[in-house]
């Protein structure tokens, strides 16, 4: 299977969800801001890169774990991939698309702008992180749903 989590820029809510989901992150307990801070894509995907998936490791199961930014076209989008992915005859159903954005409050999205919109990476993504930490049970538990609905699917 192939996990897709992905949010508006593909580099915060849905970078901390696969860290997650490949035990990059701890389940139960909260990271501090320099283990969120230096996870890999971790506010740092551009906006040039909207749309493309990164790969960001196998979980315990030998799932491929994905992110990606999907911008303001969300559903467009993902349609698009999926219509595209038939077309090459790839089974959609070995794919599980997780919108990492249920729990993205105000503040994340104001830090996400001001670092990866405006530049302001100092003032961004601080803000970004302590709301990601604040959040955290919430993304552990949507990554915990994604494993039970994986351990139904075999």
């Amino acid at each position: 299977m192939k996990i897709i989590y992905y949010c508006y820029g593909g580099t915060h809510s849905s970078v901390l969800a696969a860290a997650i989901h490949t035990g990059q992150l701890v389940s139960k307990g909260v990271p501090s801001k320099k283990q969120i801070n230096d996870l890999a894509l971790y506010d740092k995907i551009s906006k040039k890169e909207l749309g493309r998936p990164f790969f960001y490791g196998a979980d315990e199961f030998g799932n491929l774990v994905y992110v990606l930014g999907l911008g303001s076209k969300r559903e467009l989008i993902k349609e698009f991939l999926l219509d595209y992915l038939k077309l090459f005859n790839i089974k959609t159903e070995e794919i599980i698309l997780v919108a990492a954005l249920p729990y993205v409050s105000s503040f994340t999205k104001i830090g996400g702008f001001l670092s990866r919109r405006l530049g302001l990476v100092s003032l961004g993504r601080p803000i970004v992180t302590y709301t990601l930490q604040k959040l955290y049970p919430e993304y552990d538990n949507l990554v915990s749903q994604v494993k039970a609905k994986l351990r139904n699917i075999d």
